[in-house]
């Protein structure tokens, strides 16, 4: 009985929300890759708070770094590079959520070897040094990555799952866990619970690579890195995954969806570099 009445609420929602304007299904702007309207059933989240609660993580992340000594230091060269690669994609992200323009973003840089990175919603990045260093990567890589990573964030894909999570009841012990405080306060806890372990979808990782392509592309950085970059990544899964790829599809067919990319994203990188 209970399944029924998530399914018919879940119904309910989605239908409630099909006028949504072409901003709120965050579809792109329409010369660079296609992709379909993000999920409606997203909006039974509120935006706000889980920013809030995604902030309020990112800062025990580096506050933990910090008292680890792992922190870089604002004069730290790969920080820097991190923080000029940001600042050439960031124009681009309103293109695919015009709510980006008002986001806090920034870039940290933990010093350890693990191979990882991530966006939280609101823009808030963190890149291990590992994942850099041990790959050696070019500044396309690292955009590659940078533009997947906000890809998750702009199409509010963690908004998604948390809010799937709502409706078949998962998220309940969390967001009742914690008492005597107002509901907002008790939703903010229960998203930072859930960030925490979140996993997205195939899908998920399929639309944040084509979204990361075309983002990278638009900021004047090669896609084609998005295919040496997963070559390196493969070669670097030999003895057990790292931790960013095993979250992740397999590299041998994301390699063939990126070629199937490349046509329409690489125009936009022309179009960048033959303007400098």
């Amino acid at each position: 009985m209970l399944n029924i009445f998530i399914f018919c609420l879940s119904f309910a929602f989605i239908g409630g929300c099909a006028t949504t304007t072409s901003q709120k299904q965050l579809s792109g702007p329409g010369d660079g890759v296609e992709v379909k309207s993000a999920s409606n059933v997203r909006h039974i989240v509120p935006s706000r708070d889980l920013i809030i609660a995604a902030e309020r993580e990112f800062e025990k992340i580096r506050t933990a770094a910090e008292k680890q000594k792992k922190l870089a230091e604002d004069d730290d060269p790969l920080l820097n590079k991190l923080e000029s690669i940001l600042a050439r994609i960031q124009p681009h992200a309103s293109l695919w959520n015009p709510e980006a323009a008002r986001w806090d973003w920034e870039v940290i840089l933990i010093e350890d070897k693990q191979l990882n990175a991530f966006c939280m919603p609101g823009g808030k990045i963190a890149f291990f040094s590992g994942i850099v260093e041990e790959l050696k990567l070019t500044d396309d890589e690292i955009a590659m990555i940078m533009g997947h990573e906000m890809a998750h964030a702009l199409r509010e894909h963690a908004r998604a799952r948390i809010a799937l999570a709502q409706l078949t009841d998962l998220g309940a012990e969390l967001l009742s866990a914690t008492l005597g405080l107002g509901k907002s306060e008790k939703r903010i806890i229960g998203f930072g619970r859930q960030l925490l372990s979140l996993r997205f979808s195939r899908k998920d990782e399929n639309d944040a690579d084509v979204v990361g392509l075309d983002l990278a592309a638009r900021s004047g950085f090669d896609p084609s890195a998005g295919i040496t970059l997963w070559k390196k990544m493969m070669k670097a899964n030999k003895g057990g995954p790292p931790e960013w790829l095993s979250t992740h599809p397999s590299g041998d067919n994301r390699i063939e969806e990126m070629k199937k990319t490349l046509p329409k994203v690489t125009p936009l990188y022309e179009e960048t570099t033959n303007r400098k």
